[in-house]
């Protein structure tokens, strides 16, 4: 529902308690303070049909499914002030008589404004249904929206994570590299000692046999 709707009922349906309230109140005056009464409720009337016209145009301005439901409610606030206005007349025309006034507050006044006090309650209660049904779905909304940013976050360290693995994987790769380059060099390093042995060898045992050529020489001759 609109909150602009509901704006406009809300007060509508405080406005209509009030003016209820003050019917019943005029029933019982006489003179000035019912002039003054009486003028007092015909502002609060012409207040609450503004009202009423605001909400009908709010209603209309709806998608068709949630417009029906809500015109359906303006024609139950429609008879109500249509009682209210019926009250108002029934007490400023029984002004110029006082057993006319008091049979309209025992019979008449009665029974107009306990329809519509039996009106503003049931819509009351329905708009006190619609409000909780407003705010569960206002809840259920909120909660959408704070399991959409869990999901969000989630997702967000779920990528930090990932990219942390993508690094330490190259980071593995560098040291496999690493250690494929010092057993190269450890590799040629042995093959090079070898190598450095055998002339070694080499070279040792060239020179023994010239130390025993030499000896022997020195002692043939």
């Amino acid at each position: 529902m609109s909150q602009v709707f509901e704006g406009y009922e809300r007060q509508y349906c405080e406005a209509s308690a009030s003016l209820a309230r003050k019917c019943t109140a005029a029933a019982s005056l006489q003179g000035e303070k019912l002039k003054q009464k009486t003028a007092e409720i015909k502002s609060g009337i012409d207040g609450a049909e503004a009202l009423i016209r605001k909400m009908d145009l709010e209603a209309r301005n709806l998608q068709p499914s949630v417009r029906a439901g809500l015109l359906a409610k303006l024609r139950e606030y429609k008879s109500d002030l249509n009682n209210l206005k019926g009250a108002l007349k029934r007490i400023t025309s029984g002004n110029a008589q006082q057993g006319t006034r008091e049979e309209l507050l025992e019979s008449g006044m009665a029974d107009t404004l306990g329809v519509s006090a039996d009106q503003r309650s049931r819509l009351l209660r329905t708009t006190e249904r619609q409000n909780q049904t407003t705010d569960r779905l206002r809840d259920s909304h909120r909660t959408m929206l704070e399991t959409e940013d869990l999901g969000v976050s989630i997702l967000h360290d779920l990528h930090q994570q990932r990219q942390s693995l993508l690094r330490a994987g190259d980071t593995l790769n560098t040291v496999d590299d690493n250690v494929g380059k010092s057993r190269r060099i450890i590799g040629a390093m042995a093959r090079r000692m070898d190598r450095n042995k055998w002339i070694i060898g080499l070279i040792i045992a060239v020179l023994i046999l010239a130390i025993l050529v030499i000896l022997y020489f020195k002692f043939v001759h």
